[in-house]
């Protein structure tokens, strides 16, 4: 199948499957006399199977790993199970950053409770007022 066609049968764009080849992710197809790209049942697998890791959420890196995995087959299946493990405690750690940004934003929202002239809002003051702390990617209020 030409590249329009494999996009199709994955429900995704043209560009996303050439950015699959390009990261190294999707093996690059043969090509035809004519020089189109010739994709078949195992580069529609390969991109199902790593669109499916993406909607996980896992990197690149991740699925990489998954990928390796997959292709030997008689291998045992620890390894995947620890890079589960592994994502499940970066989707945790995600879930509990996202918590607390939910309580920041919480807050901030309590800083203005009537409507008022915008350069009495507290929300804005409290944007102005905050200070990154980059080594958590979180914000903190001051004052």
């Amino acid at each position: 199948m030409k590249i329009g066609e494999l996009a199709r049968a994955a429900r995704c764009t043209t560009e996303t499957v050439r950015f699959y080849e390009k990261a190294g992710l999707l093996a690059e197809a043969g090509r035809t006399q004519s020089n189109y790209r010739h994709y078949d049942a195992s580069h529609l697998e390969r991109l199902r199977f790593i669109r499916n890791c993406r909607a996980l959420d896992m990197t690149h890196e991740e699925i990489r790993g998954l990928l390796r995995l997959k292709d030997t087959p008689a291998e045992d299946c620890g390894a995947v199970n620890t890079l589960l493990d592994d994502h499940i405690g970066h989707v945790d750690a995600r879930i509990a950053e996202l918590l607390h940004l939910k309580q920041q934003l919480g807050a901030l929202r309590q800083q203005c409770q009537v409507e008022q002239a915008v350069d009495a809002c507290g929300i804005l003051r409290g944007l102005a007022e905050m200070e990154a702390d980059t080594q958590v990617g979180r914000y903190t209020h001051m004052g």
